[in-house]
């Protein structure tokens, strides 16, 4: 078990806004030498606190720059159908984000794709297509002046 100390939750800190910074800048910033700060991150790996590193895209200039959350409510409760539905929704490259939630409904949904059209055609021929599916509610994400998700 790693002990969360103050420099531990500096070097977390600092990956989270970066990622990519050097370990020797990683290093200076947090007051350790090289070699402490490379142990210090190697034995957050092991532990699993630190599970991967990923590049942070602009979508828009992918073109998958539409983005929706969705609330979805099965119409059973069994975990074969929460399974059938999740096995469909892994299989679906719009579905950014799924997470299984509490209260009225049963998940919420992030979808990125080019366009409202395109969004129709996910939500008409894929998600609405679903036999697990008993309702689904559509947020359209106007604009976000915070996002840390990396």
């Amino acid at each position: 078990m790693v002990k969360m100390d103050r420099i531990n939750e500096r070097i977390l800190h600092e990956l989270g806004q970066n990622g990519r910074i050097s370990n020797i800048e990683l290093a200076d910033r947090v007051g350790l030498s090289p070699s402490a700060c490379l142990r210090r991150v190697q034995e957050l790996e092991r532990a699993g606190i630190i599970t991967g590193y990923r590049a942070v895209l602009d979508r828009t200039k992918l073109g998958s720059g539409f983005v929706a959350y969705i609330g979805v409510g099965l119409n059973n409760h069994s975990k074969a159908s929460q399974e059938a539905f999740e096995r469909a929704i892994s299989r679906a490259p719009e579905v950014r984000e799924c997470h299984n939630i509490t209260g009225t409904i049963e998940y919420l949904l992030r979808i990125e794709c080019a366009d409202l059209p395109s969004y129709k055609t996910f939500h008409t021929d894929m998600l609405g297509a679903l036999p697990q599916v008993n309702g689904i509610t559509s947020y359209v994400v106007m604009g976000s002046p915070k996002d840390e998700r990396a």
